[in-house]
Protein backbone atom coordinates (compact mmCIF):
# COMPACT_ATOMS: atom_id res chain seq x y z
CA UNK A 1 0.00 0.00 0.00
CA UNK A 2 1.33 3.90 -0.46
CA UNK A 3 2.72 5.51 1.97
CA UNK A 4 0.13 7.96 1.33
CA UNK A 5 -2.42 6.23 2.03
CA UNK A 6 -1.29 5.05 5.24
CA UNK A 7 -0.96 8.39 6.05
CA UNK A 8 -4.07 9.59 5.12
CA UNK A 9 -5.77 7.51 7.48
CA UNK A 10 -2.64 8.13 10.54
CA UNK A 11 -4.06 12.29 9.65
CA UNK A 12 -7.76 11.66 10.47
CA UNK A 13 -7.61 9.86 13.05
CA UNK A 14 -5.01 12.26 14.47
CA UNK A 15 -7.01 15.46 13.45
CA UNK A 16 -10.09 13.92 14.22
CA UNK A 17 -9.49 12.40 18.08
CA UNK A 18 -6.51 13.60 19.11
CA UNK A 19 -2.66 12.63 19.76
CA UNK A 20 -3.13 10.17 22.42
CA UNK A 21 -5.44 8.46 20.42
CA UNK A 22 -2.96 8.21 17.25
CA UNK A 23 -0.23 7.21 19.75
CA UNK A 24 -2.43 4.38 21.43
CA UNK A 25 -2.90 3.05 17.81
CA UNK A 26 0.64 3.72 16.59
CA UNK A 27 1.84 1.81 19.41
CA UNK A 28 -0.64 -1.23 19.12
CA UNK A 29 0.61 -1.73 15.52
CA UNK A 30 4.24 -1.42 16.53
CA UNK A 31 5.14 1.70 14.32
CA UNK A 32 6.58 5.08 15.68
CA UNK A 33 4.66 8.17 16.51
CA UNK A 34 5.91 9.90 13.90
CA UNK A 35 3.77 7.38 11.78
CA UNK A 36 3.89 6.88 8.24
CA UNK A 37 6.35 7.97 5.77
CA UNK A 38 4.27 9.47 2.27
CA UNK A 39 6.09 8.71 -0.12
CA UNK A 40 7.34 5.11 0.90
CA UNK A 41 5.42 1.83 0.23
CA UNK A 42 4.15 -0.50 2.81
CA UNK A 43 3.05 -4.05 2.69
CA UNK A 44 -0.69 -4.32 3.14
CA UNK A 45 -0.62 -5.72 6.64
CA UNK A 46 0.82 -2.66 8.23
CA UNK A 47 -2.74 -0.68 6.59
CA UNK A 48 -5.15 -3.84 7.52
CA UNK A 49 -3.21 -3.64 10.78
CA UNK A 50 -3.94 0.11 11.24
CA UNK A 51 -7.52 -0.36 10.48
CA UNK A 52 -8.00 -3.25 12.58
CA UNK A 53 -6.74 -1.22 15.36
CA UNK A 54 -8.45 1.93 14.88
CA UNK A 55 -11.46 0.30 14.45
CA UNK A 56 -11.62 -1.80 17.52
CA UNK A 57 -10.28 1.39 19.22
CA UNK A 58 -13.16 3.10 17.68
CA UNK A 59 -15.94 1.01 17.91
CA UNK A 60 -16.80 1.70 14.24
CA UNK A 61 -16.93 -0.87 11.01
CA UNK A 62 -14.19 -0.69 8.86
CA UNK A 63 -16.69 0.81 5.74
CA UNK A 64 -17.98 3.57 8.71
CA UNK A 65 -14.39 4.52 9.63
CA UNK A 66 -13.17 4.46 6.16
CA UNK A 67 -15.92 6.84 5.30
CA UNK A 68 -15.05 8.91 7.43
CA UNK A 69 -12.01 9.38 6.20
CA UNK A 70 -13.42 10.08 2.74
CA UNK A 71 -15.24 13.09 4.70
CA UNK A 72 -12.22 14.24 5.95
CA UNK A 73 -9.65 14.12 3.44
CA UNK A 74 -12.43 16.73 1.37
CA UNK A 75 -13.49 19.00 4.40
CA UNK A 76 -10.83 19.39 6.53
CA UNK A 77 -8.85 22.54 5.97
CA UNK A 78 -5.42 20.64 6.44
CA UNK A 79 -6.66 19.34 3.47
CA UNK A 80 -8.01 21.61 1.09
CA UNK A 81 -5.75 21.13 -1.99
CA UNK A 82 -7.52 17.87 -2.47
CA UNK A 83 -11.09 19.41 -2.10
CA UNK A 84 -9.87 21.92 -4.99
CA UNK A 85 -8.19 18.91 -6.81
CA UNK A 86 -11.46 17.55 -7.12
CA UNK A 87 -13.49 21.21 -7.47
CA UNK A 88 -11.71 21.27 -10.64
CA UNK A 89 -13.57 18.77 -11.96
CA UNK A 90 -16.83 20.84 -12.78
CA UNK A 91 -19.17 23.72 -12.14
CA UNK A 92 -21.74 21.45 -10.82
CA UNK A 93 -21.70 18.14 -9.11
CA UNK A 94 -23.60 16.70 -12.27
CA UNK A 95 -19.96 17.83 -13.67
CA UNK A 96 -18.22 16.52 -10.84
CA UNK A 97 -19.59 13.33 -11.27
CA UNK A 98 -18.43 12.84 -15.13
CA UNK A 99 -14.77 13.73 -14.11
CA UNK A 100 -14.64 10.72 -11.73
CA UNK A 101 -13.51 8.33 -14.66
CA UNK A 102 -10.14 10.37 -15.28
CA UNK A 103 -10.22 10.96 -11.48
CA UNK A 104 -7.01 7.93 -11.01
CA UNK A 105 -5.28 9.35 -13.79
CA UNK A 106 -5.38 13.21 -12.18
CA UNK A 107 -4.16 11.78 -9.46
CA UNK A 108 -1.42 9.88 -10.96
CA UNK A 109 -0.47 12.95 -12.09
CA UNK A 110 0.69 14.42 -8.52
CA UNK A 111 1.44 11.07 -7.44
CA UNK A 112 2.53 8.72 -9.98
CA UNK A 113 3.03 5.58 -8.02
CA UNK A 114 -0.03 5.67 -6.59
CA UNK A 115 -2.31 3.25 -7.85
CA UNK A 116 -6.07 4.05 -7.16
CA UNK A 117 -8.87 2.10 -8.64
CA UNK A 118 -10.54 2.05 -11.74
CA UNK A 119 -13.48 4.21 -11.60
CA UNK A 120 -16.44 4.33 -14.29
CA UNK A 121 -19.85 6.46 -14.18
CA UNK A 122 -22.82 4.77 -15.40
CA UNK A 123 -25.62 7.12 -16.59
CA UNK A 124 -28.99 4.90 -15.91
CA UNK A 125 -31.23 8.06 -16.41
CA UNK A 126 -33.32 10.53 -14.25
CA UNK A 127 -30.88 11.13 -12.22
CA UNK A 128 -30.01 7.93 -11.23
CA UNK A 129 -25.90 6.40 -11.71
CA UNK A 130 -23.41 3.41 -11.10
CA UNK A 131 -20.40 4.45 -10.16
CA UNK A 132 -18.27 1.24 -10.50
CA UNK A 133 -14.72 0.50 -8.53
CA UNK A 134 -12.99 -2.19 -9.69
CA UNK A 135 -9.19 -2.85 -8.76
CA UNK A 136 -7.20 -4.67 -6.02
CA UNK A 137 -8.37 -2.50 -3.26
CA UNK A 138 -12.01 -2.14 -3.31
CA UNK A 139 -12.29 -1.10 0.48
CA UNK A 140 -11.34 2.65 -1.60
CA UNK A 141 -15.28 2.54 -2.50
CA UNK A 142 -15.94 3.15 1.45
CA UNK A 143 -13.89 6.57 0.80
CA UNK A 144 -15.58 7.53 -2.01
CA UNK A 145 -18.98 7.61 -0.15
CA UNK A 146 -17.40 9.92 1.92
CA UNK A 147 -15.92 12.01 -0.93
CA UNK A 148 -18.89 12.05 -2.61
CA UNK A 149 -20.74 12.79 0.16
CA UNK A 150 -19.07 16.09 1.91
CA UNK A 151 -18.72 17.07 -2.17
CA UNK A 152 -22.42 16.63 -2.75
CA UNK A 153 -23.11 19.31 0.36
CA UNK A 154 -19.98 21.43 -0.98
CA UNK A 155 -21.54 21.87 -4.50
CA UNK A 156 -25.27 22.13 -2.72
CA UNK A 157 -26.74 19.26 -4.06
CA UNK A 158 -29.18 16.37 -3.16
CA UNK A 159 -27.86 13.33 -3.61
CA UNK A 160 -28.48 10.10 -1.92
CA UNK A 161 -25.88 7.33 -1.66
CA UNK A 162 -25.85 3.60 -1.76
CA UNK A 163 -23.08 0.83 -1.81
CA UNK A 164 -23.27 -2.95 -3.04
CA UNK A 165 -20.55 -5.82 -3.52
CA UNK A 166 -21.42 -6.75 -7.16
CA UNK A 167 -21.44 -10.23 -8.50
CA UNK A 168 -17.86 -9.57 -10.64
CA UNK A 169 -16.11 -8.58 -7.45
CA UNK A 170 -15.95 -4.93 -7.55
CA UNK A 171 -17.71 -2.44 -6.11
CA UNK A 172 -21.13 -0.33 -6.88
CA UNK A 173 -21.92 3.13 -5.42
CA UNK A 174 -25.46 3.87 -6.49
CA UNK A 175 -25.77 7.91 -6.28
CA UNK A 176 -29.87 9.51 -6.60
CA UNK A 177 -29.26 12.57 -7.92
CA UNK A 178 -32.27 14.18 -6.40
CA UNK A 179 -31.83 18.34 -6.72
CA UNK A 180 -28.35 19.75 -8.18
CA UNK A 181 -29.41 23.08 -6.73
CA UNK A 182 -30.32 22.20 -3.31
CA UNK A 183 -28.87 24.62 -1.46
CA UNK A 184 -26.47 27.13 -2.08
CA UNK A 185 -22.81 25.22 -1.38
CA UNK A 186 -19.71 26.72 -0.32
CA UNK A 187 -17.53 29.40 -2.21
CA UNK A 188 -15.01 28.06 -4.62
CA UNK A 189 -12.51 30.27 -6.48
CA UNK A 190 -9.95 29.24 -8.83
CA UNK A 191 -7.53 31.53 -7.66
CA UNK A 192 -5.41 29.43 -4.88
CA UNK A 193 -6.19 30.77 -1.26
CA UNK A 194 -3.23 32.42 0.57
CA UNK A 195 -3.20 29.55 3.21
CA UNK A 196 -0.93 27.10 2.19
CA UNK A 197 -1.09 23.56 2.90
CA UNK A 198 1.33 21.97 5.74
CA UNK A 199 3.96 19.83 4.14
CA UNK A 200 3.01 16.17 5.77
CA UNK A 201 -0.43 16.66 4.04
CA UNK A 202 0.59 17.21 0.21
Amino acid sequence: MHGLVNRSIQCFLRDTYGDSLWLEIASRIGISENGFESMLTYDDSFTMDLLNASTRRLDKSVDMLLEDVGTYLVSHPKTESIRRLLRFGGETFFDFLHSLDDLPERARLAVPDLILPNLELIDIGEGQYELQVRGTHKEYAFVLVGVLRTMADDYGALVFLDQALSDSGHMTIRISLLDSDFSEGRSFSLARPDATVPEEHR
